[in-house]
């Protein structure tokens, strides 16, 4: 498998089409910033996903989701738990207050209906919920002391096309467990190292369907690289290596994009080379901090992303890390 080394290649950062990264004189609300190159220029939609009566979004250490219907889902560690909006960022509920929390998410359509895996860091289980936040399946840590390096330290879930589930303690052990569509456990593999096989901080799933049977992807952030395994725990190959922390993945077409904690997001070919840098900071003090507040914030620019999702348009919606609470809807153009 090729190896892509990400950041020594001459993309730099692709800056804001305006001096001041958007933000009007005069004025409160910002203009669009332009982002990317060529194919991959997008626009950020200044104010998208405010709350209606101008609180803060609550901390933000999670993901988000785009439905087939253009919802977007987007997990907090406050207590509106997941707040749904409208693709145009108009706010239509909260749902799953049980579920505060969850540190990633996948989509899945299953009998019909979308339904939403939650590996939910604080409870240390996976839930897999509708879209009306109703629990229809849970992993629980009583049920799994038998898995391998133990349940602590839940980061990440997703679900393959035949249902198995599959879940990383990211911040535990450093293993995958791989249970059955009822939740019960397969197998374990992975375990702490830089090694084939081995992670460190496996902080994000998704599943890859673009090599013919599907692969398992693995955010192994702390190795900043991206891995393949077999859906039987088998190591393929290393898919990028050189990212800036990366924490979180998704896929659409032959395309990847990453979220790097180290304040940018990355879009990566099927060979794993870059083909566009997203939002780079060039002020390294604010990279992967947890506590930059909003006044500090530039449009087009990143702190620190964790979670990502294209929607079925290609546009990208980006959650930072931050006490606050950040999400960003960059618009293809």
């Amino acid at each position: 498998m090729k190896y892509a080394l990400i950041g020594l290649l001459g993309l730099g950062m692709f800056a804001s089409a305006h001096p001041d990264h958007g933000t009007a004189p005069g004025k409160d609300v910002p203009h669009p910033t332009t982002v990317g190159n060529g194919a991959w220029t997008f626009e950020t939609v200044p104010g998208w996903g405010k709350l209606p009566d101008g609180k803060n979004l609550g901390p933000t250490h999670g993901s988000v989701l785009s439905g087939a219907d253009g919802r977007v889902y987007f997990s907090t560690d406050a207590a509106m738990s997941i707040i749904v909006y409208e693709a145009d960022g108009k706010f239509v509920k909260t749902i799953a207050p049980e579920c505060v929390g969850f540190h990633a998410m996948a989509l899945r359509t299953e009998n019909g209906k979308e339904v939403i895996y939650g590996a939910q860091l604080a409870k240390g289980r996976v839930c897999k919920i509708d879209t009306e936040g109703k629990i229809l399946l849970e992993i629980p840590n009583a049920n799994t002391g038998e898995v391998q390096g133990g349940w602590n330290g839940l980061t990440a879930v997703t679900a393959a096309p035949d249902g198995s589930i599959f879940a990383s303690t990211g911040y535990g052990a450093q293993f995958v467990h791989k249970f059955d569509a009822t939740g019960k456990l397969i197998k374990s593999f992975g375990g702490k190292g830089a090694g084939d096989g081995q992670f460190n901080t496996c902080h994000g799933l998704a599943i890859d369907n673009r090599f013919g049977e599907p692969r398992l992807l693995v955010a192994d952030r702390e190795n900043r690289r991206l891995v393949h395994t077999d859906l039987e725990g088998k190591f393929i190959g290393v898919y990028a290596k050189g990212l800036r922390r990366p924490c979180m993945v998704d896929i659409m077409g032959d395309h990847c994009a990453v979220a790097e904690l180290e304040a940018r997001v990355t879009l990566l070919d099927k060979e794993g080379n870059p083909v566009a840098f997203l939002g780079d900071n060039p002020v390294q003090g604010q990279w992967a901090n947890f506590g930059v507040p909003p006044v500090e914030w530039k449009d087009g620019i990143f702190t620190a992303p964790h979670g990502l999702c294209f929607d079925q348009k290609g546009n990208i919606y980006v959650q930072d890390w931050n006490s606050t609470g950040r999400v960003t809807k960059l618009l293809k153009k």
